[in-house]
């Protein structure tokens, strides 16, 4: 149906011009005099142009589209090339460019594309820049760009989907956080255990008595030949600084500062050497294994540039579900905007596996902690675990504030 009156609005047009020609022309042959025909020649390029326009096909021109990168951080800005070449020159005295892409990359500018009026005339070539400032975290992707035309008299528009897929990938603004591991501070009163050892066999620091349970291996056989007495090697144990960090992505306006803030724990964390492991759960799952690397790093932030707050359930589920790939490394750093007794049992269940805990509870400057939070942040400290709450003006110094939490 919609295709029927198509035609017949197309139609009705090609007609109207049709009859607008010859009725001046008529009227320049029976009224005859300068008036009529001045008045039939002078619409006579007009109408001959708004039916060469009409046959005119705009799918003659081919889109090029220039992205100067497109690996971008969230609050950046970009530079868009449009370019559009044809190989039939027919006058076009006007054209609109708009640019169709994803839905939010312009939600800072209140507008959904971007729109562009030039003037081709015979030109072939045609290039067009924007800017587009303040880019928002996410993959964003351009998919056309849109021509509308049309003639001196407004009879005839045109306008053609030209496909030209482009995709950016923006990843969350990170802050320079000075990562201190938790573990190392669990020893001097700020929690009373949950510290992961690990011997480094590699390298003996000395000998002692053999003891039951020590293995063969550890025992030093050029000792026993000496003296005819078992000693075994000594190892210096150094302390686990493996860190998994689980975002909750339950629907929040504070969801883009937990993003960030999660980015900044990361890149804190293996900055400093250590290894970090990713994991978030929503309509999909986000799963980064716990390691180290720059191939690492870029792997987490693919996965935070991606992520969307799109939970429906309880987040302290997603906990419970997963407890088995949560405990593998010796710090558990939760990024949430709220606090529940599900979730503060859950964490605590993981930790009794010789885990550091800490919650660190996002919120607006503005917003403080309620009685419930605070009765809960208190419970959590009394399982072990460590509740800060921040917002973002505090992530640089997040790991001081949470010494002293």
């Amino acid at each position: 149906m919609k295709a029927i009156w198509t035609f017949l609005q197309e139609f009705g047009k090609v007609l109207l011009l049709l009859v607008l020609l010859a009725g001046t022309f008529s009227y320049a042959m029976f009224q005859g005099g300068f008036v009529s025909w001045f008045l039939f020649y002078s619409f006579l390029p007009f109408g001959l142009y708004s039916l060469i326009l009409m046959l005119y096909p705009l799918g003659d021109f081919k889109v090029v589209r220039r992205i100067k990168s497109k690996e971008l951080k969230a609050g950046s800005y970009v530079t868009v090339q449009i370019q559009l070449t044809r190989k039939v020159p027919v006058p076009l005295f006007y054209m609109i460019v708009q640019e169709h892409v994803s839905t939010d990359v312009f939600s800072t500018q209140e507008i959904g594309q971007v729109k562009k009026m030039v003037n081709p005339w015979f030109r072939r070539k045609l290039i067009l820049e924007y800017d587009i400032p303040d880019l928002p975290r996410g993959e964003h992707t351009f998919r056309s760009v849109e021509l509308k035309t049309g003639d001196f008299l407004g009879i005839i528009q045109k306008s053609r989907h030209l496909v030209c897929e482009e995709t950016i990938l923006v990843y969350p603004a990170h802050i320079n956080i000075n990562y201190q591991p938790i573990q190392a501070r669990f020893d001097q009163g700020v929690s009373s255990s949950n510290v992961k050892f690990q011997q480094d066999t590699t390298m003996a620091t000395g000998v002692r008595d053999y003891q039951t349970g020590d293995r063969v291996s550890w025992i030093h056989w050029k000792s026993f030949a000496r003296t005819n007495d078992l000693k075994t090697k000594e190892f210096e144990e150094r302390k686990s600084h493996d860190v998994s960090v689980v975002l909750d992505r339950t629907p929040t306006p504070a969801f883009e500062d937990m993003v960030v803030l999660a980015s900044s724990i990361a890149r804190g964390v293996m900055k400093k050497g250590a290894q970090v492991g990713y994991f978030s759960q929503g309509s999909t799952v986000q799963q980064a294994p716990v390691r180290s690397g720059e191939a690492h790093q870029k792997q987490v932030n693919y996965y935070l540039a991606k992520v969307q707050g799109d939970h429906t359930g309880a987040f302290a589920d997603v906990l419970k579900e997963n407890a088995t790939s949560l405990i593998r490394a010796s710090a558990l750093m939760i990024v949430t905007s709220r606090l529940s007794r599900e979730m503060v049992d859950q964490v605590s269940a993981i930790s009794k596996n010789g885990q550091a805990a800490v919650i660190f509870l996002v919120r607006h400057p503005a917003v403080t902690l309620n009685a419930d939070d605070q009765q809960l942040k208190g419970l959590a400290a009394s399982k072990g675990i460590i509740v800060k709450e921040l917002n973002k003006r505090q992530f640089s110094s997040v790991f001081k504030e949470v010494k002293h939490a």
